[in-house]
């Protein structure tokens, strides 16, 4: 559910939004209800009494998540074994930090570090998530050089995740992955001999609406950086 869906959104759908329509998904707009305009939380906590639905927080921010992270953190541990050095460091960012927190909690036991950076508000925020979810043990933040607000456009993301996929050929998230890369090069500058796992984000999907916005700002001829 969202609080409001853009119109030109609504006459093209694009993305997530698309996507989410495409697997049959009924989406709330919450400020038009007839009852009267909500917070999405708030109308949330009207379905969690009902046998038949199951509410997640957005992020996945749930107890729930732990038991898919285990498995997760077993076939890395399992993957790890064969590795020629065993000093691993497992790396990805964080939106909510559910995924990374639980790895922590798993992969710390047989001494892999966890690596993460706060890309929804800052490290505070990040910490405060994890707290809520009963923990007290938490992977190790990056910072970024500066301040990054979530969903602007950054030079330096674009041209990083440019530069990603002329190098692996992989395409990586637009929205999470290039801060963490950024954090990444100096971490590496300082880490030289330790064995790096990096955890894809997925949700390439979402790109198929920010490239758009990163090429309109940073690739247009008529724009001046």
């Amino acid at each position: 559910m969202f609080d409001r869906i853009p119109q030109w959104l609504k006459e093209r759908p694009t993305g997530n939004y698309r996507g989410a329509l495409e697997l049959g998904a009924t989406v709330h707009e919450t400020s038009l209800l007839e009852s009267g305009p909500v917070h999405p939380a708030v109308h949330a906590d009207t379905f969690k009494n009902l046998k038949h639905c199951l509410v997640l927080e957005e992020g996945g921010r749930s107890v729930r998540a732990e038991q898919g992270v285990a498995q997760l953190a077993k076939e890395i541990i399992s993957w790890s074994r064969h590795l020629p050095e065993p000093n691993l460091t497992v790396a990805l960012p964080s939106g909510t930090g559910t995924t990374a927190l639980y790895l922590h909690k798993h992969l710390k036991p047989v001494g892999i570090e966890v690596i993460t950076c706060a890309c929804v508000g800052g490290s505070e925020y990040l910490v405060k998530q994890w707290e809520e979810l009963g923990e007290e043990d938490f992977p190790t933040i990056l910072q970024p050089e500066h301040k990054h607000h979530f969903a602007k456009l950054y030079k330096q993301d674009f041209e990083i995740w440019k530069q990603l996929q002329e190098e692996t050929h992989i395409e990586f998230d637009l929205l999470y992955d290039p801060l963490m890369w950024r954090c990444l090069l100096e971490w590496r500058a300082n880490n030289p001999h330790k064995q790096l796992l990096y955890i894809h984000q997925g949700g390439i999907l979402g790109n198929e609406s920010m490239l758009p916005r990163y090429q309109r700002k940073y690739e247009d001829p008529a724009c001046s950086w």
